[in-house]
Formats: structure tokens, C-alpha cells, sequence
């Protein structure tokens, strides 16, 4: 099989010299995207639990569909009315039937994927009522038979997966200052540590950074919960308390940086117009949510960044090279960062799979390094080559699928 490992010298600029407006996005935890990410993504951890503690083995999945259809809501300062439920609907493919010992066993697919995705919503949402407020349904049907074949090899092959897909992974280390900040103000903003103490935020928030020069703008949106607000003077108080804890925040992440933030932005309170819900999220309210829309794998979405359009959330982490291998190149990417100890700016790994191929043996392997100045490219050539040996061993692919199962690696 033809085989393609390069590593050269990019031919552009690190990040943080570009003269080009940089631009980040997080969308939080509580957006109804992410919602709909993290829904996913805990349905195929929790079949493969349950596929590995029944069988001793894990059977064919994707999950990776799923949508959040808003509600109708009539928030008002002190609470509000609830008129139409969201509705929260999982799709996708799962093996729910397996014949053992000339019997055949059935799996309740659809009770652990329902189970899954109350306990995703109950876990994020402070303020939302799984009685009440939503309403969960199910679309989940068995895999087709070509796929779960190539499935079914890759589980027979002494745990060496078998690409399900000719597709590829990207990433790139490390991050930059704009990026550190929009990724550790949603995570901030959403810890019970802020929510404690700022109880009229909710979790469906949205950071939109960019980068000119030496200065960052933040523009933040954060859902607010009504019952906690009782008139416009607290309303701004807690849209304050949130715009001054990102500035502290920045002066630890970015102290280089001139940062500023705006907070809802889009509120006019003399004419009654704010972010204001009951749940704590915009689905409440008409806006919808899809697996995929969101952030990348690395919690981000980077349009100044090489980037893949891929939903890794769902899938499966045994053989599903869409997901396998967006998460494998950043990994890849901030170990050869590590490794270089400041002889390496920037590392940028593309991956490409073919079908039916071993995972750890990409068709394609593309790593592109930015050298510190007076650094010998071959020396760092050298770093790029051992780390990508050990990122694409048998035994680190095991790993990051045990990680992935456990719930330990970020995916959105």
C-alpha cells in the first residue's frame, strides 16, 4: 500500500505575527448545538459501556445525528410561562440485537441513549425542568451491513481498527492568546465556581473573539435566567459581573494584550428588549440545535486555522476515522509543541485515512512546522517524525479509544 509521510517547513507565518484580523468562536456548553454535541456524544460512550460489560466487546454505532427544536417561552422579570416544550430527537445507527450461543439477545438501544441524553441536558442545565420543559424522542436504527463488516474486522484484527471511511483529521498546536481566552471564558462563565456567585447567568452562552494587532475584542451572549432578576438594575448588574470577570480572566491568560469585552450587546432596556429566559438557554425560545454546528473537536471553531468540517460527537470512537483521527492530530500536534521545548512555534498535522486501511498506518501524513529562529529544521524534523510514531501506535490508538469511552478527551 502506498504510504505518504512528509514533514516540511510551513510556508506561513505563526499566528500571533499575522497581520490578518484573526477570528475564534466558542459556543458554550448550554448552546443548543453543543447541547445536541454533548447529547451524542454520551450516547456512544454509554453503548459502548454497555456493549463491552454484556459481550466483552464493542459492537457497530454512530449516533451522530441529533436536533433540538426549540420551544415557545414568555420570559418576565421574577419567572415566566412556559408554552411549548423543547423537543430533543437522537438519530443514528446502533447494533441492538446479537446472537450468542444460538440465542438471541436483545440491547434496549433506545433506553440507553434516552438515559444518556436526560442525564447530558440534567448535568448542563441548572434551571430546566426535564419534566416539564423538554420532551425526548428516539430514532436510532441498526447499522447498514457494509459498514458494520468493516467494523466487524477492525475488532477481530488483535484491536488494530480498520478505517470505517477515506476521510481525514486536522489540527494544530498550540493555541494562540485570542484562542486561550474565548475557550477559558465559556469554561469559567459555565463553572459551578461563576454560577454560585452570578446565579442570574445561564448556561447557553456564545463567545465571538478577534484579534487585530496587539488588541482583542470579546463579544459575549449569555442567556440570563429570569427568576433570579427582578428589574433592569439587576439584569445589568449581572451582565457587569460577567464582562468584569472575562477582563480578570484575560489579564492572567493575555497579560500582553489589550483586551476589551461587550455583554449582550444587542440589548435595548429602555424598550423592554433583553437576553432574557427562564431555563437558561435560547431553545426555550425558537432557537434550534444540530450535532455538528458547533465547535471542532478542540472546543473551537478557528476560521483563520486549517479546520475540517467534520460532527466528530457520536461516532464511534473504535474505527470512525472522522472522529479518530480530528482528535489524534491535535494530539499529535501539541506533543511535538511539547517536545520541541520553544524550538517549535507552531506544528499543523493533516491526517487522511482510506478505507479498510489500519488506522495506524494513515494513506496520507502531513506535518508542517514553524522553527524557532536559528533552530535546524532537521532536528525538529526528527521530534515530528518520533511523536507521530507514537501518536499512530497500536497501543496509543487503544488508549485514546479507552480515553474517549471514559469521557476524558474534549470533542466539542
Amino acid at each position: 500500500m502506498i504510504k505518504i509521510l512528509k514533514i516540511d517547513k510551513a510556508k506561513f507565518d505563526p499566528i500571533e505575527k499575522s497581520d490578518f484580523p484573526e477570528i475564534v468562536e466558542r459556543k458554550g456548553v448550554g448552546h443548543p448545538d453543543s447541547v445536541c454535541d454533548a447529547a451524542a456524544d454520551a450516547c456512544s460512550r454509554a453503548l459502548c459501556k454497555y456493549y463491552f460489560k454484556t459481550f466483552g466487546r464493542y459492537y457497530h454505532h454512530n449516533v451522530d445525528k441529533a436536533a433540538l427544536v426549540g420551544g415557545i417561552s414568555k420570559p418576565e422579570f421574577g419567572g415566566g410561562l412556559m408554552i411549548e416544550p423543547q423537543y430533543f430527537l437522537i438519530v443514528g445507527r446502533a447494533i441492538n440485537q446479537i446472537l450468542r450461543e444460538n440465542k438471541l439477545e436483545y440491547i434496549p438501544v433506545a433506553m440507553i441513549c434516552l438515559d444518556a441524553c436526560h442525564k447530558v441536558v440534567s448535568d448542563v442545565f441548572r434551571n430546566l425542568d426535564l419534566t416539564d420543559d423538554i420532551i425526548f424522542d428516539y430514532a436510532v436504527r441498526p447499522g447498514s451491513i457494509d459498514l458494520t463488516g468493516v467494523f466487524e474486522e477492525s475488532d477481530a484484527k488483535e484491536q488494530i481498527p480498520l478505517a470505517n471511511d477515506t476521510s481525514f483529521g486536522v489540527g494544530y498546536a498550540p493555541f494562540s492568546d485570542c484562542e486561550k481566552i474565548t475557550l477559558e471564558a465559556e469554561k469559567m462563565l459555565n463553572s459551578d465556581a461563576f454560577k454560585n456567585k452570578c446565579k442570574g447567568s445561564g448556561e447557553d452562552i456564545k463567545v465571538m473573539s478577534h484579534r487585530i494587532g496587539n488588541k482583542i475584542d470579546i463579544t459575549l451572549c449569555c442567556a440570563m435566567v429570569s427568576k433570579y432578576i427582578n428589574d433592569n438594575d439587576e439584569y445589568i448588574n449581572y451582565t457587569n459581573q460577567i464582562k468584569e470577570s472575562i477582563l480578570d480572566l484575560a489579564t492572567k491568560i493575555t497579560p500582553e494584550k489589550e483586551v476589551n469585552c461587550s455583554v449582550n450587546v444587542a440589548d435595548n432596556l429602555e424598550k423592554g428588549i433583553m437576553y432574557l429566559t427562564i431555563t437558561g438557554t435560547s431553545a426555550e425560545a425558537g432557537d434550534d440545535g444540530q450535532v455538528g454546528r458547533g465547535n471542532r473537536s478542540n472546543g473551537l471553531i478557528t476560521p483563520c486555522r486549517t479546520m475540517s468540517l467534520e460532527a466528530v460527537c457520536g461516532k464511534n470512537p473504535i474505527n470512525h476515522v472522522g472522529k479518530i483521527y480530528n482528535i489524534l492530530s491535535t494530539e499529535m500536534a501539541r506533543a511535538i509543541v511539547k517536545n520541541g521545548q520553544g524550538d517549535i512555534l507552531e506544528a499543523h498535522v493533516k491526517l487522511l485515512s482510506q478505507i479498510g486501511r489500519p488506522i495506524t498506518d494513515p494513506w496520507v501524513n502531513s506535518i508542517s512546522l514553524i522553527p524557532a529562529d536559528n533552530v535546524n529544521f532537521a532536528s525538529i524534523q526528527k521530534i515530528a517524525e518520533e511523536v507521530s510514531a507514537e501518536k499512530l501506535s497500536k497501543e496509543n490508538i487503544i488508549d485514546l479509544r479507552e480515553r474517549l469511552i471514559a469521557g476524558k478527551v474534549q470533542v466539542f
